[in-house]
């Protein structure tokens, strides 16, 4: 430690700084924020997808009831940015009435994690998922909505509940209507975090009601602000270089990976 005095511009007071040598970040949290970073600038640059990468990532140096919270946290981030950057962009119409029917279906999503028939379902959508991502990038035209539709918000976001009620993925079934209904890469990107606002604040509020909002959530969130705020940035980028038919190859490849991921967490027994 090094010491330093002076006298201040009266004379009277001796002023002391002392220096400390800065104590170097501990390895845990080096790869906490290395894995904030890239989900976050996939999640900026596509709308979706964080989640998959950064929980099973973080379990594997931070305690999950941790993990979790802290991706709701690091979520709501994200969403809140996009949205106040690009909230002319937003479908607001359909944001609105996925989240409504999204509360439909996260009751059913709550029953099916204690059901004993988790894995055939997890197996079933994850094919689902798997086939309409293939069945697009062979190019093959999927369902084309020109306009919004009613019955479709309403099944997708339903299934989006039950998604995120079971296994916390909502993200499969927005983007499913969003790719039908060939939203830019920016509406895409900015109607999704108009969903995932209010649905990550709720899930938090749910995280905070069972006492998981500790200490060591928050503090991990604090460190990984600048990180956050980088791959926002970064990922913004990225996702205005993103045009037409090129974008929707990366989202079906992306929701191919997740229906991959959902079979092999079935069959595994990994849920």
């Amino acid at each position: 430690m090094r010491e330093w005095a002076f006298i201040d511009a009266s004379g009277l007071h001796a002023v002391e700084f002392r220096s400390r040598r800065r104590i170097p970040i501990d390895a845990t949290t080096l790869q906490v924020l290395i894995i904030v970073f890239i989900a976050t600038l996939i999640r900026s640059a596509f709308g979706f997808g964080e989640a998959l990468i950064a929980v099973p990532l973080l379990s594997f140096f931070i305690p999950l009831e941790v993990a979790a919270p802290l991706v709701v946290l690091v979520s709501i981030t994200i969403a809140g940015i996009v949205v106040a950057q690009d909230w002319k962009k937003i479908h607001l119409r359909s944001a609105v009435w996925l989240v409504l029917s999204t509360l439909f279906g996260i009751p059913l999503g709550l029953l099916l994690l204690t059901s004993t028939h988790q894995r055939v379902v997890k197996a079933v959508l994850g094919a689902i998922i798997v086939a309409f991502s293939v069945y697009s990038l062979i190019g093959r035209t999927p369902v084309r909505l020109r306009h919004d539709s009613r019955g479709w918000l309403f099944a997708c976001g339903f299934c989006a509940g039950v998604l995120g009620g079971a296994y916390g993925m909502n993200g499969p079934p927005l983007v499913v209507y969003g790719a039908m209904r060939r939203w830019s890469a920016q509406h895409f990107r900015a109607t999704l975090q108009g969903y995932f606002l209010p649905a990550s604040v709720i899930g938090m509020g749910g995280y905070w009601l069972a006492g998981l909002w500790v200490h060591a959530v928050t503090h991990y969130f604090l460190l990984s602000l600048p990180v956050t705020l980088l791959g926002v940035c970064l990922g913004r980028v990225i996702n205005h270089h993103l045009q037409g038919e090129a974008f929707l190859k990366y989202i079906y490849v992306g929701l191919a990976s997740i229906g991959a991921l959902l079979l092999v967490q079935a069959i595994t027994g990994r849920l």
